[in-house]
């Protein structure tokens, strides 16, 4: 399996700038990188965290198809998996070249994704798989669901360590560009929050364009990211770096 866990692939979160590039983002060789692996006439799944909202996911569906043709790669189709078929297109997925696993609110696509099943179908999958935010967090064997909407930092009972797809054991937070200096709940969502459930764990924090790349030898970072553990944060690449993660880095 080639993994793909980004911030976003497109565009900057919450920023209204207009892109200076078709299809998904080039920085620091992520296209590059997809063209490398890619299959000619790709079978494409695109699985939403808005499992419920079907015209946003019709739609999410029409850009995807578009956002991948543009980047200049062969595509057969581009298929939606959300409540209407969820349990179908888990149960087909070993018939797909390319998944992306969308973003939104983590724990409610985890727990749409233990609906159907999902982590057991990706244990004989081979292709090519790309998070989205959310998506890439809820790839970990166990996910940070960092809090955030209001009430979830305060709330005492909200499950911050739940289980995941098993694709990777390193915890992301994505949009660090973006999410710095959010406040949740009057506390600081890297300071107060992440610093505090980073005791005993290390979360990889990637600003938009970054992203890790993990395949069957290696997994390493792509261009500008930081990593906090026990307390901590330090910046550990640039864009135009590569780091080298190796498994006492990760989530154990």
């Amino acid at each position: 399996m080639k993994l793909f866990l980004t911030s976003s692939p497109i565009g900057i979160y919450r920023s209204e700038e207009p892109l200076d590039y078709p299809g998904f983002n080039p920085a620091n060789g992520m296209t590059e990188e997809l063209r490398r692996f890619w299959k000619d006439d790709a079978r494409c799944l695109l699985i939403s965290a808005f499992h419920d909202d079907y015209e946003l996911n019709d739609r999410m569906r029409e850009d995807y198809e578009r956002i991948v043709q543009d980047t200049g790669l062969s595509i057969a189709c581009m298929d939606i998996g959300d409540s209407r078929n969820g349990t179908e297109v888990a149960g087909a997925l070993l018939t797909y070249d390319f998944v992306i696993l969308g973003g939104g609110h983590v724990p409610t696509e985890n727990a749409f994704f233990r609906n159907i099943g999902l982590a057991e179908k990706f244990r004989e999958y081979q292709g090519i798989v790309m998070g989205i935010s959310a998506g890439t967090m809820n790839c970990a064997r166990v996910v940070y669901a960092q809090p955030e909407m209001p009430g979830e930092a305060a709330d005492p009972s909200f499950e911050r360590f739940i289980p995941g797809l098993g694709l990777t054991e390193y915890n992301i937070i994505p949009h660090f560009n973006a999410v710095r200096n959010d406040i949740i709940d009057g506390m600081r969502l890297i300071e107060d929050i992440a610093f505090t459930d980073s005791m005993g764990h290390t979360f990889y924090a990637l600003t938009d364009g970054s992203y890790l790349l993990q395949t069957e030898d290696s997994a390493e970072i792509r261009g500008e990211a930081y990593m906090i553990r026990d307390g901590e944060i330090r910046q550990i690449s640039r864009n135009g770096d590569r780091f080298l993660l190796v498994p006492e880095q990760a989530d154990v």
